[in-house]
């Protein structure tokens, strides 16, 4: 396994690179045969940027010569006042992903681990992510479990 990298917090002048790896990312959802995309790049590195700008988004990447190869956002959730406690934040884990050809590197379970620690020392209740298939092994060997509580409606329209 290789270790030629380093998991760094994202900062905004990484906004370009990410718009392209989110690219990336979606059109594997696609199986080789993606649409033409509706959006430019700029547009995604546009809501990037200010984002990890403001801190509304909080990001980790991999990088290896200068390049960054893998990343995991991540969205704390404000959680209403609670009167008797248990009012602490918790974290929405997306847009994870590293790139094809650094695969099983160790990259996703650094990217975690990072993301996790963040967690931690800012006091999160729970970490929440909805894997993809590829994803699920990853997140399970990283203690994620599933929910025993959580419920979705899905809104498809």
């Amino acid at each position: 396994m290789a270790t030629d990298f380093t998991v760094r917090r994202a900062r905004s002048a990484d906004a370009r690179r990410l718009a392209e790896l989110r690219r990336t990312f979606k059109r594997e959802d696609h199986e080789g045969q993606p649409p033409v995309p509706v959006r430019p790049r700029e547009e995604a590195e546009r809501w990037i940027r200010e984002r990890l700008g403001n801190g509304r988004r909080l990001a980790w990447v991999a990088e290896s010569g200068g390049d960054v190869c893998g990343h995991v956002f991540l969205r704390p959730v404000e959680r209403m006042p609670e009167p008797y406690g248990g009012d602490t934040s918790i974290g929405y884990v997306t847009n994870f992903f590293g790139t094809p050809p650094r695969r099983n590197e160790g990259i996703g379970s650094a990217l975690l681990e990072a993301l996790e620690l963040h967690a931690r020392g800012a006091g999160f209740d729970t970490l929440v992510v909805w894997p993809s298939d590829r994803g699920s092994p990853l997140c399970r060997r990283s203690g994620f479990r599933p929910p025993e509580e959580l419920s979705e409606l899905p809104l498809d329209t």
